[in-house]
């Protein structure tokens, strides 16, 4: 039985004037935003349960743009309903089936030749959220295109290859996430030093529940507002580094 899984209140949002634009990449749209200036490095953003819609995921793209990075949120729900806050918690499980976070590997392959071919992409790397939190934390145990990783706050799921990454990969978590223990941070932490070759680093943020790291700022509450601005710190200083 799966208890609210991924939920974290989305509340009242703020609206939000985005800065990019939609695009038709094969059988898929997503949203693209692109700096000011020419450049060959770019980012993958995966949304979570709510699709690539949604004014906070659409935020985070604009935000890594205006670091210097071609920055696409593809929908990889494939024109199909996200999750919407007033679905019922007892269908979440049947939902999931057919939203499965390890099966994005096709979508993500179609984003990866637009960005090379159309707008010259070299290197890229990924951020995922929630639901695309698992989804980039699998691919980067598959795809070797993505020179860097992060995964905020996607649960995990233990097996033995989840822990041999491709690339470098960084975890971001919230102290007070009720969909992830402490346990299985714990756990990731352990098997990671066990089995990963490559660069990766796990940080969790002081009283933050899931979600935390999307929030616009006007939706920010002042006691969060810190560790938010600091969780995005490092997720763009980590893309910098290697990205």
């Amino acid at each position: 039985q799966m208890s609210n899984p991924f939920i974290y209140d989305t509340g009242k949002r703020s609206p939000y004037g985005c800065l990019g634009h939609e695009v038709q990449i094969e059988h898929i749209k997503a949203y693209v935003c692109r700096p000011s200036f020419f450049t060959d490095k770019a980012v993958i953003v995966i949304h979570d349960v709510f699709g690539w819609q949604f004014p906070d995921i659409r935020y985070i793209v604009d935000l890594i743009a205006g670091h210097g990075y071609i920055t696409i949120c593809p929908d990889f729900f494939k024109g199909t309903d996200p999750w919407k806050s007033t679905d019922h918690w007892a269908d979440f499980a049947d939902w999931m089936k057919v939203h499965d976070p390890m099966k994005v590997d096709k979508e993500t392959d179609v984003t990866l030749k637009y960005l090379k071919e159309q707008c010259g992409a070299k290197k890229i790397g990924i951020a995922g959220f929630s639901w695309g939190g698992m989804a980039a934390h699998h691919l980067m145990l598959k795809n070797p295109q993505l020179a860097a990783g992060v995964s905020l706050y996607g649960i995990i799921r233990d097996s033995e290859e989840r822990y041999d990454l491709l690339n470098p990969t960084f975890f971001i978590f919230g102290e007070k996430d009720h969909t992830i223990s402490y346990d299985q941070i714990t756990l990731l932490e352990d098997k990671l030093k066990q089995y990963c070759k490559v660069a990766y680093k796990i940080k969790v943020y002081p009283g933050q529940v899931h979600g935390f790291a999307q929030l616009k700022p006007e939706d920010m509450k002042p006691e969060d507002k810190p560790y938010i601005e600091e969780a995005r710190k490092d997720m763009i200083d980590w893309i910098k580094q290697f990205i």
